[in-house]
């Protein structure tokens, strides 16, 4: 069973960055798509960005620009670089993943993460 464990949410000030990482301890990752995701309280869980095994990726339109997503395949790693955070970016950001080679629907990822708290605010 694929286990995605999320690192690097914290408080920041609007305007900040802050890179949120995404691994997984016994499988690689090097041949799924892996996604974010975020929800806000009261919200429903919004995509973020997304990164094929060959490195494409797709953003939200809201966070094009300001967001990036980038793979580490030697230490199978996912990051989700943020810059220029506003507070309307905050949430509690998932890690999720399927084993496919294109960025999949929203409501086709397998496997999700427990998820990492992002707050802005000053």
């Amino acid at each position: 069973q694929l286990q995605l464990v999320e690192s690097g949410g914290g408080l920041v000030q609007p305007g900040m960055s802050l890179t949120l990482s995404c691994t997984a301890s016994e499988f690689p990752l090097d041949e799924y798509a892996i996604g974010w995701f975020r929800q806000a309280p009261g919200n429903d869980r919004e995509f973020v960005s997304c990164i094929t095994w060959d490195g494409m990726t797709k953003h939200r339109e809201s966070v094009k620009g300001r967001f990036a997503i980038s793979r580490d395949n030697a230490v199978n790693a996912i990051y989700l670089h943020m810059r220029r955070l506003k507070p309307e970016d905050a949430g509690t950001y998932y890690c999720t993943a399927r084993h496919i080679r294109y960025c999949p629907n929203d409501n086709e990822y397998s496997h999700w993460g427990q998820g990492t708290q992002v707050i802005v605010s000053s």
